[in-house]
């Protein structure tokens, strides 16, 4: 259990965020219940301007918005002065409505539709990144329809394993993302780019994984995205903007040993400037695209403890009102989470426990043999570091509501994304007119 100022045990023995006692928030809310740090979230975007603002002033902290991605996080990030990165029309919809400009938002995505291209450049957004040749086609036709000139980035594949799971590994040799640096692909690419009407290179962007704890994949990503950089020049090709992406690792359990998410910038910042004078570049702009480092750790979920099943001598499963509907991530790729009784955040751990969701499926598990004290059917419990992925990612399998979340400060609650009802669930089916007249 990593605690911090806003998220600690009180003076009852229970789990407290944002100065809100969490099994208040339960009673007052229902569960499952995604839950909010707004103290945190603001404290580690200003830890990452700040860096920049002294190091590398030059530079630009986007939030990468597939993390999390809700009008009110668009506005705190905004306050923050953060930009947006986003994957889809719908995360730019919601970025825009949130109050994000469009100026400050990049448009990334390895398949884009047109319609979400035209979204893009109508609005205005500062640059697409671009991922294949057919969307390379299809931004400047769409471009030339607005008569306008679209900036863009194009996404390259500098070939480094940064050791995580290879579902969030992008930068193999096997990947979706990018083109190639060492193949040729990306240079091939980049004058194709510099041929078209409506359509201006403005840099590179490379993004290497997630949820990686060392500095070295880092530092060798500037070394290669430097190095492709000084034989672009060479061809009289100027980089004005380098982003690097995001990935930076946050603590899901004891084994997690991250460092600071400023710490990873500063790496990259200090790699940089000296990449710069010993290749003799221009500096680039400079932007940075992290998600998880901003919300992962600001989350917690909250559930209630219903069915407990001891099988002898093989498991026993606590099950929760929760499940995969709510967080996938265990049953995509065996995410770890620690969690604590909330309302019992002081008891000491007796039993290892296998935690599990609700869904008519065996592999609808949540943590599996996590030490906590004996379970009872009513207990609170938390998991820690659910803000980032775990709503992004959720749905209506077996028609279960999908969660709210609230925003707790300073012992303050509020909704961001209200409850789902049943209605809300069926309020897009549709009964055709001939299946009604068969019934009669």
């Amino acid at each position: 259990m990593k605690l911090r100022d806003t998220l600690k045990i009180n003076a009852l023995g229970h789990l407290e965020i944002g100065g809100a006692d969490t099994v208040d928030l339960a009673a007052k809310y229902s569960t499952p219940l995604y839950v909010m740090d707004e103290a945190y979230i603001r404290n580690v975007c200003r830890d990452y301007t700040r860096l920049l603002s002294e190091k590398y002033p030059d530079s630009k902290i986007v939030f990468a918005s597939k993390a999390f991605s809700t009008l009110a996080i668009y506005n705190i990030v905004k306050s923050e002065g953060l930009g947006a990165d986003v994957v889809s029309g719908g995360e730019l919809y919601t970025a825009l409505k949130g109050g994000m400009s469009a100026s400050d938002i990049y448009f990334h995505g390895n398949n884009k539709s047109r319609e979400e291209l035209d979204f893009a450049v109508r609005e205005g957004v500062h640059a697409v990144v671009v991922d294949s040749e057919y969307e390379i086609e299809l931004l400047n036709a769409v471009a030339c329809e607005y008569d306008k000139k679209q900036k863009v980035l194009v996404r390259v594949n500098p070939g480094i394993d940064a050791h995580t799971h290879r579902f969030i590994q992008t930068t193999r040799p096997d990947s979706k993302f990018g083109f190639s640096v060492s193949g040729g692909a990306a240079t091939e690419i980049i004058k194709t780019i510099r041929g078209k009407s409506n359509l201006e290179f403005t840099g590179l962007h490379c993004h290497i994984g997630s949820q990686i704890f060392e500095l070295k994949p880092f530092e060798l990503a500037v070394e290669k995205m430097t190095d492709f950089i000084a034989s672009l020049a060479r061809d009289g090709i100027t980089v004005s903007e380098l982003n690097l992406g995001g990935g930076y690792g946050v603590t899901y359990t004891s084994d997690d040993k991250p460092l600071k998410p400023y710490q990873y910038v500063d790496a990259v910042i200090t790699k940089l400037k000296e990449c710069i004078s010993l290749k003799k570049i221009v500096a680039p702009k400079l932007v940075f695209e992290p998600g998880r480092s901003i919300v992962g750790e600001a989350g917690i979920t909250l559930y209630t403890v219903g069915a407990i099943k001891d099988i002898a001598g093989i498991r026993k499963y606590i099950a929760v009102d929760g499940g995969m509907f709510e967080n996938p991530r265990y049953a995509l790729y065996q995410s770890k989470y620690d969690a604590v009784l909330a309302n019992r955040a002081t008891d000491t751990a007796v039993e290892t426990v296998t935690v599990a969701g609700k869904c008519c499926e065996s592999g609808d598990l949540l943590i599996e043999n996590i030490e906590l004290p004996q379970a009872r059917s009513g207990d609170i419990l938390a998991v820690f570091t659910t803000g980032a992925y775990n709503y992004s990612m959720a749905g209506n399998y077996n028609r279960n509501p999908v969660p709210p979340v609230i925003l707790v400060n300073n012992g303050e609650s509020e909704y961001i994304v209200r409850p789902q009802s049943y209605d809300d669930i069926i309020s897009r089916d549709v009964v055709p007119l001939r299946l009604g007249e068969n019934n009669k």
